[in-house]
Order: C-alpha cells, then structure tokens, then sequence
C-alpha cells in the first residue's frame, strides 16, 4: 500500500468513530511488515475508562488476527495540530514495533514523521522480562 493510500485509510476511519463525549475523532491505519492493513478508530465510554483509541482499536484488531509486525501507522485527527498518540498507545506500540514509523495527520491533511523512539525514548519492552 503507498503512503497516500495508507493516509486515506486512516483518514477515513474518521466518520466512524464514536465520539460523544469529546467530539474528538481519531483514525488509524496500521501497516503490517507482510502489507496488510489493520484501520481503527476511537471508540468512547461514558465512564470514559473503557474507552479505546484508535491505534489501539487496530493493534487489537492486526494481533486478533495473527499479525505483530508492524511497519508504520497512520494517525489522522480533524485538529489544526498534529495527532500524536497518547502515552498509552505509544506503550502498545512498543510492545509490537519498538522501531515504527508513525505519520501524523493534522486536520488540513499535512504530516509529521516520527519514529517511536522518539516519541518514547528509553521505553520498556518484552526484553526486560526476560
């Protein structure tokens, strides 16, 4: 899939997502190392604990269906700054893409790069379990 076709499909998830507490909707599109496409968007819980993101909803979906390694993701949001993912998502990224490449869309279309250890520099993973 090209970068445009993976940015599409996270900005799509967008009218899906079920938003109405924040009105904030959240799109992913997870690409996987073999090609495959995992899309996701944020689900909210009026007791807002339960409520998924979007890079969660398709990390949860890629694993359920026997996927883990992942090549990037794009997160697209209708703000005028970035999407970036919250420190839990980045967590679950970890877990699966310590390297991942993450593209984040601003509601005008435009993008910012940026690799996972940035975004989580000296993160703890798997290895430290072992």
């Amino acid at each position: 899939m090209t970068r445009e076709e993976l940015k599409a499909a996270a900005v799509a998830m967008l009218d899906r997502a079920y938003v109405p507490y924040s009105h904030f909707p959240v799109g992913a599109a997870l690409e996987c190392s073999d090609g495959t496409v995992f899309t996701g968007c944020n689900i909210e819980n009026a007791s807002y604990t339960p409520t998924i993101c979007a890079e969660r909803t398709a990390v949860s979906k890629a694993v359920s269906e026997g996927h883990r390694d992942f090549v990037r993701i794009v997160i697209a949001g209708r703000s005028e700054d970035f999407c970036v993912p919250c420190g839990v998502c980045r967590q679950v990224l970890r877990e699966f893409a310590p390297d991942l490449e993450i593209i984040c869309l601003n509601g005008a279309g435009e993008e910012r790069v940026f690799t996972l250890p940035e975004l989580l520099p000296h993160s703890f993973g798997p290895e430290y379990l072992l």
